[in-house]
């Protein structure tokens, strides 16, 4: 429930700034997004200090994150978009030892964008491309036993949404997206698991068609 209530009134404050006046549409535009990431938490089986875990026992936290994302559209239906948003912690469990520590992430995305001719406010796009997540400051260890992750995870990322075009420069944006997040967990530079982490991020924001000075 509170997750719900801070996405809700996060969203409220990006919806709020549709009250800037207008300017002429250009090539560029900005999304300022409201993003529950949520994390599949799939892990392969492992045996450490004398037990066996079952696989999926690694679980990483769900979090609400900011998201700012910039678009350049080459024509009316192909553009490309950076997604953004600030390093951001996320808590590790083990199912059977409890909390494992933390660690921290950035995750940038470059997405090519199709987007349908269609007639209308309602403007959806689909997106492939690339995710580059850097990993660092991860705190983790398991009875007293340091835990390392991997540097950082390269995979494909998908995403379908739409703008909802309220007037000459503000839409309603809608959007989701899958990306592919793995890490190889280590105790002592022996691999213990690899953790499957691939998350769903459900976002609401605005996007502004603004044109840049010049």
């Amino acid at each position: 429930m509170k997750t719900l209530i801070r996405f809700t009134a996060l969203g409220g404050l990006l919806l709020g700034l549709l009250t800037v006046p207008t300017r002429a549409e250009g090539p560029w535009s900005v999304r300022l997004r409201a993003t529950y990431l949520e994390t599949i938490d799939e892990s392969t089986p492992f045996s450490a200090l004398g037990l066996n875990f079952a696989a999926d026992a690694v679980r990483v936290s769900n979090k609400l994150i900011p998201e700012i994302d910039i678009d350049y559209a080459f024509s009316e239906t192909l553009s490309a978009e950076l997604v953004f948003t600030i390093p951001q912690k996320h808590y590790v469990n083990l199912d059977g030892a409890g909390r494992l520590g933390g660690f921290k992430h950035l995750p940038p995305t470059l997405l090519m964008q199709y987007r349908p001719m269609v007639t209308g406010n309602f403007k959806p796009y689909f997106g492939a491309g690339v995710n580059f997540t850097l990993i660092f400051d991860d705190q983790l260890s398991v009875a007293g036993v340091p835990l390392k992750l991997d540097n950082y995870s390269v995979g494909l990322a998908a995403q379908a949404g739409f703008d909802y075009r309220i007037d000459d420069r503000w839409s309603l944006n809608f959007d989701v997206k899958k990306a592919a997040l793995r890490t190889a967990v280590k105790a002592g530079g022996a691999k213990l698991t690899e953790a499957k982490v691939d998350p769903w991020r459900f976002a609401i924001g605005a996007k502004d068609d603004f044109q840049p000075p010049g």
